[in-house]
């Protein structure tokens, strides 16, 4: 039992292996503040598209929805970092995971923008077109702002899968908190880092969960 403890939980390893993991930390911040503002107006455009009157439009962004939500992230990830470099298209590990994680969080951004804008009534698209306001008016500043009340849990819930997908940035040896941990694990010969970061990521996470939780709650009411 005292070995486990010590491998797990060894403060001086943690503290050693801080400004590593402090530094990993950071570099997930940046993507995250990269790839959530992203994906959320990526999904609205794909939303958009979805409800376009052009039926090749729908048609091409149900394609593009459909293929993106079901290739595996992590598939989408080494395809654009290890494959488009034979078709001469080289990309940083960072603009990377930035574009495959566009590509997956539009598409599921975008099926949650789809179901709130088609859960406000057209009874509101009417009446706002009755006092003179364009099809784009009504759609940003009637529409819209009641979809996205409508679909705020699923929002902020999908938000949390994209930051804990953050993770698998590791494998382009992108240096996020999982990386860095990793890191200082293989100098410390001590599983402390791995811990530690999962501390951090449970300190960032659980009070994500928690609000989408009481989110669900009102709305519920």
């Amino acid at each position: 039992m005292e070995i486990f403890l010590f491998q797990f939980l060894n403060f001086d390893i943690m503290r050693q292996a801080w400004p590593i993991i402090f530094g990993g930390a950071q570099m997930t911040l940046l993507l995250c503040l990269a790839v959530i503002p992203l994906g959320l107006a990526g999904g609205l455009m794909v939303a958009t598209g979805a409800m376009s009157r052009s039926r090749a439009l729908r048609l091409a962004t149900r394609a593009y929805v459909d293929f993106f939500r079901a290739v595996p992230p992590l598939v989408l990830l080494i395809i654009i970092y290890s494959g488009l470099p034979f078709a001469g298209i080289r990309m940083s590990p960072f603009m990377a995971v930035c574009v495959a994680f566009f590509l997956n969080a539009s598409s599921f951004y975008g099926e949650i923008f789809r179901a709130g804008i088609e859960s406000v009534g057209k009874g509101q698209w009417e009446a706002a077109r009755s006092t003179g306001l364009t099809w784009v008016q009504t759609y940003r500043s009637v529409v819209l702002p009641q979809a996205t009340r409508n679909v705020l849990p699923d929002l902020v819930s999908n938000t949390v899968e994209v930051i804990k997908l953050t993770s698998i940035a590791s494998v382009v040896s992108f240096t996020e908190l999982l990386y860095a941990a990793d890191m200082a694990r293989s100098v410390t010969y001590n599983t402390s880092p791995i811990v530690l970061a999962a501390f951090l990521y449970l300190i960032v996470l659980w009070p994500i969960v928690r609000l989408v939780s009481r989110l669900e709650h009102r709305l519920g009411h």
